[in-house]
């Protein structure tokens, strides 16, 4: 079985969020079970691109309305990643030092028509066809509708949703930049009164996955905008959970640590990670740290932080660190607590890999709040370096997190506010000093399987369901 995944994101290319791990991480796990699996995506102008050497085996030219704009396919010279990655690189609106902007329908239209130009010229065409969140979601639609496409047809479209949230809509002005389709059809595209990628990839995939079992039946409830449509097609729908890459994740090898540790020695060696990070954010090493990592946005529920902080700040009995990027009005709050609260808080504006390792590995709790949560993944890296999470009960969080009330190993709450985040917060400050408790959990946590194992041998079940090539 051959599958390409279609993304716009890709670690260790390019990465925004979640959606980077997972497209990093799955079709490597695939390859171990058996299935060949290679990854379509965008050339930026990144830090891997510029390091990184490239030969061109393919060129075309894709129009959009009355205008043509040149493309390369690319492959690595030397590959160094676990899979293979082929890059549909269009200068003039993909090779950007940034992933997403104002002119994505345009640059994300390009990208498709160019990946299916370019698997429409292959000898041996895939299996399936997997494509990623609403960047790709024309893709199903094309294959089915649009007459350049019709010999693909036949190639079963699976489209994951990881946000739904996100969906990609612009204007029927520009519908004439698809290739050629019955404009009877267009009904497909539509939702709402606006061409929706999302919307027509649930349409017309052949499967539609979310990144949790909850989250698929909170999208019945809750899609913005595409509750009855996800109830409609609920049938061809399924929740398969992310997992975590746990050669990347593992802090027995983590050479981003400042000391590496097993379930065995748990505790001296996120204390001496803990010690790294109290020097460098001028906390107590005797008080819980409790971190955050993220982006700064009202589903991740970080409009309430500052106010959270500031109510828990005022015992001086923990200290809370933050690393992420967002609202800027979110960012400057958090920037004024500092001058509050110069003993007990910090913040790192922005994204640093290798800092959140070490948060991860030095932290005693991880707050994760979000008010919407597909699946997480930040708890499961908690998790694997025994950083207890404190969770709103939502999507993935509801599905991966118990809370210690009932023989757990995490803190759940229901119902996103100050008070609730605050009280949960001070409950986990008590159990701190419960230490046996402590030490038994976290080696407890270290033990769960979130490998991607398990959740690619689901997908390839799913695949082999389908009607192959």
């Amino acid at each position: 079985m051959n599958v390409i995944h279609i993304s716009a994101e890709c670690y260790p290319i390019a990465k925004v969020g979640g959606l980077a791990d997972v497209v990093g991480s799955l079709p490597k796990y695939q390859e171990n079970a058996g299935v060949k699996a290679s990854v379509l995506m965008p050339f930026y102008n990144n830090r891997f691109t510029q390091k990184n050497e490239f030969k061109t085996i393919a060129t075309g030219e894709v129009s959009l309305g009355e205008k043509t704009y040149a493309y390369k396919v690319l492959t690595l010279k030397k590959n160094s990643l676990a899979v293979e990655v082929i890059f549909i690189d269009i200068p003039e609106l993909l090779f950007k030092d940034y992933v997403y902007s104002d002119d994505d329908p345009e640059r994300f239209m390009a990208f498709q028509i160019a990946a299916l130009d370019w698997i429409l010229s292959l000898k041996q065409k895939p299996s399936i066809i997997h494509c990623h969140d609403h960047h790709t979601g024309l893709i199903p639609f094309m294959l089915q509708e649009c007459y350049k496409y019709k010999s693909l047809n036949r190639i079963p479209t699976v489209l994951s949703i990881h946000n739904a949230q996100y969906q990609g809509w612009f204007s029927h002005e520009f519908i004439h930049y698809l290739p050629a389709f019955d404009i009877s059809r267009n009904g497909l595209l539509d939702w709402n009164g606006a061409i929706n990628p999302l919307a027509a990839g649930i349409k017309c995939a052949w499967r539609v996955t979310t990144v949790s079992e909850s989250y698929m039946k909170e999208l019945q409830k809750d899609a913005n905008g595409l509750e009855r449509l996800l109830s409609h097609e609920k049938d061809k729908c399924v929740g398969i959970l992310n997992g975590i890459d746990t050669s990347v994740w593992n802090p027995e090898t983590d050479d981003m640590l400042t000391k590496n540790y097993t379930s065995n020695n748990v505790q001296t060696g996120k204390t001496a990670n803990k010690k790294w990070l109290c020097k460098e954010f001028g906390f107590s090493l005797s008080k819980p740290l409790f971190s955050f990592i993220g982006r700064l946005v009202y589903e991740k529920s970080a409009d309430l932080l500052p106010e959270v902080i500031d109510s828990i700040l005022t015992e001086k009995n923990c200290s809370i660190l933050i690393l992420g990027s967002g609202d800027q009005a979110i960012e400057q709050q958090l920037e004024e607590l500092k001058l509050k609260h110069p003993s007990n808080y910090n913040k790192c504006i922005g994204y640093n890999e290798e800092l959140s390792h070490r948060i991860y590995a030095g932290s005693d709790f991880l707050l994760m709040p979000s008010r919407i949560e597909p699946c997480g993944l930040n708890q499961l890296y908690a998790m694997r370096y025994g950083t207890i999470p404190i969770v709103h009960s939502t999507g993935g969080l509801k599905d991966t997190v118990i809370d210690v009330k009932d023989n757990g190993f995490g803190f759940r709450f229901e119902h996103v506010n100050v008070e609730n985040c605050r009280k949960t917060i001070q409950r986990a400050i008590t159990y701190y000093k419960e230490v046996p408790n402590l030490k038994n959990i976290r080696k407890t946590m270290m033990h769960i399987d979130h490998s991607w194992d398990a959740s690619a041998k689901k997908y390839n079940d799913l695949y082999k369901s389908l009607k192959t090539n």
